[in-house]
């Protein structure tokens, strides 16, 4: 069992987790085609996080000509180039699923406002 999770550590990547549920993201993933490999963008709404060690997912949402794709990506995956965060979201659930069944405005998720940090004041020389 050790072997095993020895193999895991090995491939776990650090750099894909810099968002949250709700983010909007642009996901680079490679795509192998014949011979050739390109990049292609996947821009959308993450609506679901799956944890299981190396084997972790999420689930990205976006509108294609008016119908709804969703599309799994494994976190850890080699063919993932990075992951970019276009907007931060607001929102208090775990899992969005119900988006799903939302049309227009409605499926929006309101975006979170962070205050800049503010700079410490210099301590005054007496």
């Amino acid at each position: 069992m050790d072997l095993i999770k020895a193999l895991e550590n090995e491939q776990i990547r650090d750099d894909v987790e810099n968002f949250r549920i709700g983010d909007t993201v642009r996901v680079h993933f490679k795509i192998v085609e014949g011979k050739t490999e390109r990049v292609q963008v996947y821009e959308g709404l993450v609506i679901a996080k799956n944890n299981g060690g190396l084997r972790r997912t999420f689930t990205v949402r976006k509108i294609s000509y008016g119908v709804g794709v969703e599309r799994v990506f494994p976190m850890h995956s080699p063919r993932i180039q990075k992951v970019e965060v276009t907007r931060k979201g607001r929102v208090r659930r775990a899992k969005l699923y119900y988006i799903r069944d939302r049309v227009g405005k409605a499926a929006k998720v309101k975006e979170l406002i962070r205050k800049k940090s503010e700079t410490k004041p210099s301590a005054k020389a007496d």
